[in-house]
């Protein structure tokens, strides 16, 4: 056993923020060697019931759950900020040549290392992450992932047609590829598989067919795609799909929507849309710096929160400009004021962070296993210092209540903010 000392932030299952200014933090590790939280709260109360348990004091800093991204590509890590006059484009000036490489293995395992270098460094301990349409991606993004013990899902990308040459896979061979990937990897420690149709538009009917037996067959895995984020890729689906109602209803239709689905972007949705992601508990991963810079358009949080429809937060990248996650919670909450239908709505500084953490780990159909900090639940968690930079420390310090602190560190923060990234199953 182990206990942590610090300011303590934490989540309960319902979203409502729990901050001690004086804090302790138990952990233990299960029979698998995963560390779990036995105990917290204020320091006061938590310390006399674990007496004999060393603690590691971290005064000054902040412990807060590890960060969960819903939606990133880490085969587009290089590929950040490069120029596009908007999706579809850049798809093919950029991603389709990027992901490509991805044939080699060599190349799929140094950007991996690279990728969760970068993750850890900026306080992200959960994501839900494309590979590529190269088996081999998939195998170097799992290896490393399992090397680190983190809590990571991702999967093999399935897009049999409108592909170029070097990413466009063969549809019998890839489900066949899909299904083998899932009985390597789905559930070995910390790890979980997602089936990973690119978007429907570069899927034929029999390969998305597969992909919701294959989702039917194994129905703890996750299902993991894209729709609505872009309007000239909405009109392509439509034409594409006729008979459907919405671009959504192209995913039912093919049983590709459940819990563990997760949907990047879900921008250009309607209230029948929405309803349904709220009917079969699918989820939206909200992506606003990807949404901004490629102009694509604003994620409707009224929408959302009046459908009760599950959502939490992304960065996208490579279409995304940063890993931070204080990054995107600042431009979601841009968005938030800005981008509705009735401009002004103000998203709550807590409410920003949950979307990160517990609101995702929800989302995913993880509740109660990472993102709170609550008793039983995995200890992945950041230690963050509010004095990392002169104007942070001169901000937090005068913060009057736990949201104005939480806003400080939202917009003034960045990967100097994240001290330390604490994993729940520590590397060998």
């Amino acid at each position: 056993m182990q206990a942590y000392r610090a300011r303590l932030l934490r989540f309960s299952p319902d979203g409502q923020p729990l901050f001690d200014e004086d804090g302790l933090l138990v952990v233990a590790p299960d029979a698998a060697g995963v560390h779990k939280v036995v105990d917290a709260g204020p320091y006061r109360e938590v310390a006399p019931r674990h007496a004999q348990v060393p603690v590691r004091d971290f005064p000054g800093r902040i412990i807060a759950p590890g960060f969960i991204d819903m939606h990133i590509h880490f085969p587009q890590t290089d590929i950040i900020g490069a120029p596009a006059e908007g999706l579809l484009p850049w798809l093919e000036n950029y991603t389709f040549p990027a992901e490509t490489r991805f044939s080699e293995a060599a190349h799929a395992a140094e950007v991996a290392t690279f990728f969760f270098d970068e993750l850890q460094r900026n306080g992200v301990t959960t994501a839900l992450t494309f590979c590529t349409s190269h088996p081999g991606s998939v195998e170097a993004f799992f290896t490393e992932a399992q090397r680190r013990g983190l809590r990571m899902m991702g999967g093999k990308v399935l897009q049999d047609r409108h592909s170029p040459d070097g990413v466009r896979d063969e549809t019998e061979q890839s489900l066949i590829d899909t299904e083998a990937l899932i009985r390597k990897w789905h559930n070995q420690g910390r790890l979980g598989y997602a089936i990973t149709p690119r978007f429907a538009p570069t899927s034929t009917d029999a390969q998305l067919r597969g992909a919701g037996e294959l989702a039917a067959k194994y129905p703890d895995t996750w299902i993991h795609s894209h729709v609505a984020e872009n309007k000239d890729e909405v009109r392509w689906a439509r034409e594409l799909f006729p008979h459907a109602r919405s671009y959504l209803e192209v995913y039912t239709g093919f049983g590709l929507m459940r819990e563990r689905a997760v949907y990047a972007h879900c921008i250009h949705f309607d209230d029948a849309d929405r309803q349904l992601m709220h009917d079969t508990k699918t989820a939206a991963a909200v992506s606003p710096t990807s949404n901004l810079f490629l102009g694509s358009g604003f994620f409707d949080f009224e929408g959302a929160r009046r459908l009760d429809m599950r959502h939490g937060f992304a960065s996208d990248v490579g279409g995304g400009t940063s890993f931070s996650p204080f990054h995107t919670m600042l431009a979601a909450y841009y968005v938030g004021r800005e981008g509705q239908t009735k401009p002004g709505l103000s998203l709550a500084p807590s409410q920003l962070w949950w979307r990160h953490t517990g609101g995702a780990a929800q989302a995913l159909g993880l509740q109660g296993v990472i993102g709170t900090l609550q008793a039983g639940t995995e200890a992945d968690f950041v230690v963050l210092n509010p004095g990392a930079t002169p104007l942070l420390a001169r901000k937090t310090a005068l913060a009057d209540g736990l949201e104005e602190l939480l806003f400080a560190l939202i917009v003034l923060g960045d990967d100097r903010l994240i001290e330390r990234t604490v994993v729940a199953q520590p590397q060998a």
